[in-house]
């Protein structure tokens, strides 16, 4: 049975580190996490047989240059995007305000990948758009008129800014809403304008919020590998995956995906800097409901374009073309064993959101029973796997599964003749174990959340009628928490239904998930083929989306619901 250890002081007042139960379990699951992170870098220092020096000297710095300006470009576009959007809807009053509220975070549920393929099919050359330009002005060849190029380094960064920015919304949005309205007041006193509070009261006080939306995109964008391939822009990302499958270099792909962990790291750590020594507090009692400037006609008919237009082709668009294409195509998609992919997808799914709830679990309580800087920090560290990409945790985790593979098929052909094979790393295993690794902060994060909220004079009325903390941990904390743990399993389940790159390295022979099937057929032009697959998974994200958004809304005592007019 799980106990809390105590906290014996030092002569100096200070706690000593004492091995507990909670602590055992933090550590193993942090040392879980760090193994495919280590591999990685100890493959890096391999023998790469001159790949390295071939990557230094013909396309390094066209990867590293390409993903510097693609995160620039994502990072300013997210900003902009989803910060002017959170402002809009939670302090103004225009029409299809109160859909938009929502509806802005629907995005969030469309893989890139997938509206890559669906904005290519429609701007493309024998696309809808160019088709009908070619008809209303009389064109008959590309050279009698210029369209932008949509598979390029700026189409890419269009689309991920597209389904990314609702992170910064998120965060930004409840920032808006859980500010004071006494400072608005005292701006307005001042003489300034709604805009001008923006800019110098709500901005600088939603900083914080702000930066970790940023900071999420830009790994999300770290971790993309459908939308630059299809688009054909050379990453970090996409080098990885041509080193390690067209090449065959272990050692330099480890190479490659040790300078998108540094990219990773300098990230984090600019992120957490930014924040430092900054905190923002209520200091009064008072809780009153937002001001809700009204807007007039004109800019009314403004606010609601610019907030309607990020959902229309981030959301909206691709699911009209889908949902076309699915009713038309939905024979040939069930042909292509559309039924077996979203069984293994669902499965590793649960798997995943089962394990990944059930850890974070385990790291949050063992936190809240050991408030010591040793236990915060581990549980921090086992959370890490968030911040790097799926393709690198891909190679940290095949390597060591290999030689633990190849260890017991060799013991077992020693001991009993009996050979074994690739008993882990050729199995959906391998699939559920880089999903825990990877997703594993968003439970810790989440159950960590929820605990929070919970007085500590529970642990104490409960330990007074002598229960243990894991008795008080299933029969009191489990209860009231049990919607943050929902929250965190579906959150799991979205983003595992996802997940490309990690998916595409670590995925058995001839097993297939939603994401790789629609990867693979709309890669080949045959995006009809597969849509009823691409709309399966969007399908998967909205609910989350849509629960998300109305805790947002109810966050601040005495907000009222988002009104139309």
């Amino acid at each position: 049975m799980l106990q809390a250890g105590t906290t014996p002081l030092t002569g100096s007042g200070r706690r000593r580190f004492a091995l507990d139960a909670w602590t055992v379990a933090a550590t193993a699951i942090g040392m879980f996490v760090a193994i495919p992170v280590g591999s990685v870098l100890l493959t890096a220092l391999g023998p790469s047989d001159g790949i390295w020096s071939h990557l230094v000297s013909t396309v390094l710095w066209v990867y590293v240059g390409n993903t510097l300006w693609l995160m620039l470009g994502v990072g300013v576009g997210t900003i902009v995007i989803g910060t002017s959007t959170a402002w809009l809807v939670t302090m103004y009053r225009f029409p299809g305000r109160r859909v938009l509220s929502w509806a802005l975070l629907l995005p969030l549920a469309v893989p890139s990948y997938v509206l890559a393929f669906v904005i290519t099919d429609q701007l493309e050359y024998a696309g809808n758009v160019q088709g009908a330009l070619r008809g209303v002005f009389g064109w008959t060849s590309p050279r009698e008129y210029w369209f932008p190029e949509i598979r390029s380094l700026g189409g890419a960064t269009m689309v991920l800014s597209l389904v990314l920015y609702p992170y910064v919304y998120l965060l930004a949005r409840a920032a808006f809403i859980e500010q004071s309205f006494g400072l608005f007041e005292a701006s307005r006193t001042l003489g300034r304008t709604p805009l001008a509070s923006f800019f110098t009261v709500a901005a600088p006080l939603a900083r914080p919020a702000i930066a970790v939306g940023v900071a999420l995109a830009l790994m999300e964008t770290l971790n993309e590998f459908g939308t630059i391939d299809f688009f054909a822009v050379p990453t970090l990302t996409a080098g990885i995956f041509d080193v390690w499958l067209n090449m065959d270099s272990t050692a330099g792909a480890a190479q490659l995906a040790s300078v998108l962990v540094a990219f990773t790291l300098v990230l984090v750590t600019v992120e957490r800097s930014s924040r430092r020594a900054r905190r923002y507090h209520e200091t009064t009692t008072r809780v009153q409901a937002l001001p809700e400037y009204p807007l007039s006609m004109v800019r009314g008919a403004a606010a609601l374009v610019w907030c309607a237009t990020p959902v229309a082709l981030g959301f909206v668009l691709p699911a009209w073309v889908l949902s076309g294409y699915a009713v038309t195509f939905y024979a040939e998609t069930l042909e292509a064993d559309y039924l077996d992919h979203v069984r293994n997808s669902m499965m590793l799914a649960a798997w995943a959101a089962a394990v990944v709830a059930l850890a974070g679990i385990v790291l949050a309580y063992g936190v809240r029973l050991s408030p010591r800087r040793a236990m915060r920090g581990l549980a921090e560290f086992a959370a890490i796997g968030y911040a790097v990409p799926g393709a690198v945790l891909a190679v940290g985790i095949m390597v060591p599964l290999g030689y633990f593979d190849n260890a017991l098929d060799a013991a077992s052909r020693a001991l009993f003749g009996v050979p074994l094979g690739l008993l882990i790393s050729g199995s959906a295993a391998a699939l559920v174990i880089g999903y825990v690794v990877r997703f594993l902060a968003l439970g810790y994060r989440t159950v960590d959340s929820g605990l929070s909220r919970i007085t500590p004079s529970v642990e104490g009325a409960a330990r007074t009628l002598g229960a243990s903390p894991a008795r008080s941990l299933v029969r009191v904390h489990l209860p009231i928490i049990r919607p943050s743990i929902v929250t965190a399993a579906l959150l799991v389940f979205v983003d595992t239904m996802k997940e490309l790159p990690l998916t595409l390295i670590l995925r058995p022979f001839n097993f297939d998930t939603l994401a790789t099937f629609v990867y693979q057929y709309a890669s080949d032009e045959l995006l009809e083929e597969c849509a009823l697959g691409a709309l399966t998974i969007v399908a998967a994200g909205v609910v989350p989306v849509i629960l998300m958004s109305r805790t947002i809304t109810r966050s601040r005592p005495g907000h009222r619901h988002p009104s139309s007019t």
